[in-house]
Parts: structure tokens; sequence; C-alpha cells
């Protein structure tokens, strides 16, 4: 089991190599309080060809959560607000332990692919560290003022569960602005078996809130202009949680970017449309690599 360690915080991450001719490896990095398991489609396209590797974020999956041992005890309205006012992570903190596991790994260029909160922590890995060979953003944002904020109904719904909900309904209940009714209709035994690799591989509710109150300080948007790596923006035209206008504001602030928008993707589009994901996602990797 691979580990790398920042400031006492183990961070897990899986490397995967693959037969290809030396190729920079890609890196997934997921969203707010998702596991590993949000890119099994993604990694399954490029693992023939790129070695990948997979951190689990600070608190999520095998990687320790690094709040003080009281924070996560406290009863849940008063953790979150002294997570969101005293003890959150930052994204800044969070691209510095990416910088941590590909330090351990002994890479020294590498694809970085991240959505949402990933897609986040991908931009200001590059802004600050020189090992990104290319960014593909999926879903996100460069936060500030400028940016089209999460609809107040998808808020409620991914923080606000019904109560005496058991964990797979408040599960369920919180992807549903993620996700297209109609995939999920058509299809429920993928989304019972997504709720189980969600119970398995995903953030404590301690650890969600801190990541949560990192993506409500995110700001990179006066920054962008600096980013000088190929660039694939990527985002679905039905996005409730991440509204589509995001995508057009980052791609008209990073130079040497592209924009490819699925015509209605919703959230986990890279889910739910994995196969035109993925031709956009390895083609950019092979032009770029």
């Amino acid at each position: 089991m691979p580990q790398a360690t920042r400031d006492g915080v183990s961070i897990y991450y899986e490397r995967a190599d693959s037969d290809g001719d030396g190729s920079a490896p890609v890196v997934f990095v997921q969203g707010l309080g998702f596991g590993r398991w949000m890119w099994r489609w993604q990694r399954e396209a490029v693992a023939s060809d790129y070695d990948v590797v997979a951190p689990d974020n600070r608190g999520t999956g095998r990687s320790d959560v690094g709040l003080p041992p009281l924070v996560p005890r406290l009863p849940g309205k008063l953790r979150a607000l002294v997570i969101l006012k005293l003890a959150g992570y930052s994204i800044g903190g969070l691209a510095a332990d990416l910088e941590t596991v590909l330090d351990n790994a002994g890479i020294y260029d590498a694809h970085i692919v991240g959505a949402s909160m990933g897609g986040m922590i991908a931009q200001r890995y590059a802004l600050e560290y020189t090992r990104a060979k290319s960014l593909t953003l999926c879903c996100t944002s460069h936060g500030g003022p400028d940016a089209a904020p999460v609809p107040d109904d998808t808020q409620e719904h991914m923080f606000d569960t019904p109560d005496g909900a058991s964990e797979r309904e408040k599960i369920r209940y919180r992807m549903r602005p993620a996700f297209n009714e109609r995939f999920t209709n058509r299809n429920p035994h993928l989304m019972d078996r997504i709720i189980e690799w969600r119970l398995e591989q995903d953030a404590s509710e301690a650890a969600r809130e801190a990541q949560a109150a990192a993506v409500l300080n995110f700001d990179v948007s006066d920054r962008l202009e600096g980013l000088r790596v190929p660039t694939l923006v990527l985002h679905g035209t039905n996005d409730d949680v991440v509204p589509v206008e995001n995508a057009t504001l980052l791609s008209e602030k990073i130079p040497d970017s592209r924009l490819e928008l699925v015509e209605g993707g919703s959230h986990l589009f890279f889910i739910e449309d994995d196969d035109r994901v993925n031709d956009h996602l390895v083609a950019f990797l092979d032009e770029h690599d």
C-alpha cells in the first residue's frame, strides 16, 4: 500500500503500471467526498497505454483525516461550524498533498485529471508546482465571486438530508442532483453498486465538511492567465451542481485550453457518458504526451 506523508498525515494512493512506452502517468483527482471508485471508467480507458495514479484525497478512503481529534466527535451542527471557521482543509493544502504523493512515487511529469473539487486541486497544483504536463478539468470552476455558484436547491440536497434516513438513503438523496434522473431510472443496479462503493471508499462526514470548506474558500480566477500547460475543459451542459457557465469562464481565462461540452451531460457525466468523455480524454492525452 503506497503512502506519502505530509505534516504527519498519511495520504494513500494506488499506482497501476501499464504496458505502454514510457508515457507520462495519468493522475486522477476526485471530487468532494468521493472515493477512487468515481474514476473507474476513465482509469480503464487509459490503462493500456498510461500508468495510472489515483490518490485518496485527505480524509477520503484510506488516507488520514488530519483534523484535530476532538472535531469529528462534535455534534453535527457545531462540528460543521467549527470546521468552516477554524479547522477546514484548503485547496492549497490538498494540492500540497498531491505534490507529496507524486514526489513519493518518483513522478516528474504527469497528466493531471480532476473533477469538481479535484479540478480545483488540479488548477492550484499546476499553478504552484512543476510536474503537470497537461490538465483535464471536468465539471469544475475557478472559484471566486465571478464563478457561477452551486444552485441553492442543490446545496440543500447535498448537505441537508432527511431526518431519520439511513446511510444508504442519505447517499442516494445527496446524489440526486449529480445524475440525470433518466439515467438513474434506467440503471438501478449500477446506482446500488455506487452506493456500496461510496459506503466503502468515500470521505467521513467530518472530512467531507472540511473539503467543502476548502471549496468555499477557493479562488484562482485572477491567476489562470499564468497557467502554462495544455488544458482540456470538459463539462456537461445539464450540470445541476457546477453550472456549465463555469466551463466557458475557465476556457476564456486559461491561455492554452480546449473546451468540449457534452450535450445533456450531468455533473457526473464522466460516468453517464463515459464513452464520449473517454474519447475526448484519450485523444487529448495522446496529443500532449
